[in-house]
């Protein structure tokens, strides 16, 4: 009988040690969360969440004009990355005060001491908070944009091979999950012009390409067409 018990205690006692291991958390020196969800008494149009960070803020006013009288907009910006449970604690936060019928989302500048792999095994945690949180709503994720050194019109910093990595996770993941994508690292990449001094966020000209390609594609998940 003792052979057979010992298995079974320390099976239990693994599992209990398992389960209380707390999810390996990396923060920056400064994290932020910017949330505007407008619109509260406009119930004639559909609202729409773009979930994202700071090149997501930066394109937000463009997809805001794009939508006018077509949709409203709402954002959900953060530094915080795949890999960290406040990720997942932040879209729950919004997504259970109102109800949106197009979430479009990207994650992939922030998180740099998550692995590659880490990144991507957070990824269906992502998507799955997602549609509990707005259950009706259809999502359209977008690709990570490149980092460029500043100054150099080549893609040269090494992030942007880690952005190709995660962006190669997002689109497997995507695919299984039948979301479509938003290619925005395509858009940008050949346009070293459009980006700011930093290497990182976009200039105004590039903010406003990938704000209006945001919108297509948000137009084209309603049915509607863009002008």
């Amino acid at each position: 009988m003792t052979r057979l018990l010992l298995p079974a205690a320390f099976l239990f006692a693994a599992q209990a040690a398992t389960a209380a291991d707390p999810p390996r958390v990396v923060r920056e020196n400064i994290e932020w969360l910017d949330v505007w969800v407008p619109g509260h008494t406009i119930t004639d149009q559909p609202r729409l969440l773009l979930i994202g960070d700071s090149i997501t803020r930066g394109y937000y006013n463009t997809v805001e004009a794009k939508l006018k009288g077509k949709a409203v907009v709402a954002r959900l910006t953060t530094s915080k990355s795949l890999g960290d449970p406040a990720l997942l604690d932040e879209v729950r936060l919004v997504l259970g005060q109102t109800k949106f019928d197009v979430v479009h989302f990207n994650n992939g500048m922030h998180g740099w001491g998550y692995t590659e792999d880490e990144y991507a095994k957070a990824l269906p945690d992502l998507v799955a908070t997602i549609r509990k949180g707005a259950p009706t709503a259809k999502l359209i994720c977008a690709t990570t944009t490149p980092v460029r050194i500043a100054g150099k019109p080549e893609l040269s910093d090494p992030k942007t091979d880690r952005v190709k990595v995660r962006n190669k996770a997002v689109a497997d993941v995507m695919d299984k999950e039948k979301i479509p994508t938003n290619d925005l690292f395509t858009l940008v990449a050949e346009k070293p012009e459009w980006f700011s001094q930093d290497g990182v966020h976009l200039n105004p000209k590039g903010s406003t390409a990938l704000g209006e390609q945001v919108a297509e594609h948000v137009l084209k998940s309603l049915g509607g067409k863009s002008k």
